[in-house]
């Protein structure tokens, strides 16, 4: 199970991916709303561009807009600290929960 932890320092933010057997790494940046990068607690650009790229490397598959803008107003806005930690369970269960509800 990959473990996603989210750091605000100073200007810049960076999401770490761990996951059991591999070397840690940066989270890819999958969205091109951002021109600044990562940023999450809000609902703007940076934000959008996070959940995309959670959603893309915790299920493998590149998210429809729709799925990742409510990820964005789901997840990524309430998380409200300088740093953070989802795992890819908490994720998928989100992903799971909102296609029951949005067939």
């Amino acid at each position: 199970m990959k473990t996603y932890r989210g750091q605000r320092y100073k200007f810049d933010a960076w999401i770490t991916v761990s996951e059991p057997g591999h070397r840690t790494r940066l989270l890819k940046q999958r969205g091109h709303h951002s021109p600044t990068g990562f940023e999450w607690g809000y609902g703007g650009s940076g934000p959008a561009d996070l959940a995309r790229s959670l959603l893309h490397d915790a299920t493998g598959e590149q998210p429809s807009e729709t799925l990742y803008q409510a990820f964005k107003w789901g997840m990524i806005t309430s998380l409200q600290h300088e740093t953070w930690t989802l795992t890819q369970d908490q994720i998928l269960w989100w992903v799971r929960s909102w296609n029951r509800e949005h067939p």
